[in-house]
């Protein structure tokens, strides 16, 4: 019988998920989707190679719950910081930063090549996942209209371009050459689009 982790089988299953997780995250930044296996996430994890399928029916289930995990993590940071600070503008550029340091830890914006391969269902739940990050950044914006501090004629269309801009892998990937100016002109670019 395998050993259990942590206390009860609630924390084990918890742990052992995690687990699962965290492998999935670091194969997929390795190999990309189409290369990693099932087998191999749970030899990552530590874990016997059919105890995978007693968390997930398949790989498009991991790659779902991963995607879910990564955006609470990102919209729970994100709500912390903004929580610290007052004011819409000082918001809007904790957000700019916030997502920019986030994104260079976590796989935000899993890609197009990869929605390719999704099935109709995975891909609206994937959609949910974009929800949840848009409505944060829509909420900072709405919240600086209503003060006077943003003229923004199209909230929706807004949130968009301001997400694309910060999708930018000049601004996010690691190998930057100068990370910080780059994330200070596209917070002064984002500041200026919405009129701050």
């Amino acid at each position: 019988m395998p050993k259990i982790i942590g206390d009860s089988l609630a924390e084990h299953r918890a742990e052992t998920r995690r687990r699962l997780l965290s492998a999935f995250g670091d194969l997929l930044t390795e190999r990309g989707y189409d290369a990693v296996r099932l087998a191999d996430v749970a030899t990552r994890a530590d874990i016997g190679r059919t105890a995978i399928y007693n968390h997930f029916a398949d790989k498009e289930a991991v790659l779902l719950a991963f995607a879910m995990d990564e955006t609470q993590r990102y919209v729970d940071a994100i709500r912390e910081a903004l929580a610290e600070v007052d004011g819409p503008v000082e918001r809007l550029q904790t957000y700019v930063r916030m997502h920019v340091a986030l994104s260079r830890e976590m796989h935000m914006g899993l890609g197009p090549q990869l929605y390719s391969l999704l099935s109709r269902d995975a891909l609206l739940h994937m959609r949910e996942h974009v929800v949840v990050v848009e409505t944060l950044l829509r909420d900072v914006l709405e919240d600086g209209m209503k003060q006077g501090a943003f003229a923004v004629d199209d909230l929706r269309a807004t949130t968009a371009l301001v997400l694309a801009c910060l999708q930018s892998r000049q601004v996010t990937h690691p190998e930057a050459a100068d990370r910080d100016t780059a994330v200070a002109v596209t917070e002064r670019f984002v500041l200026r689009a919405v009129g701050a």
